[in-house]
């Protein structure tokens, strides 16, 4: 996430130029929710409580939808 902001903080202009930071976000945020899945949102995950990991992910539909757009 912090490398995708740079990014786009230097590419005020052409954020295309970030979708590789994008892609990799993205791809963090499906392995989030499929642990989360994985785990029945009950246990740990990462020996982190699932209740109080704070994420800037968006929904895991969305994460799917736009990780199948981008290949």
């Amino acid at each position: 996430a912090c490398a995708l902001q740079t990014c786009l903080s230097a590419n005020t202009y052409s954020p295309e130029k970030c979708n590789a930071h994008l892609k990799r976000l993205y791809q963090c945020c499906s392995k989030l929710h499929q642990d989360r899945a994985d785990n029945n949102s009950t246990e740990r995950v990462n020996g982190l409580d699932p209740e109080n990991i704070s994420t800037a992910c968006p929904m895991p539909r969305v994460v799917e939808h736009w990780l199948k757009r981008h290949p």
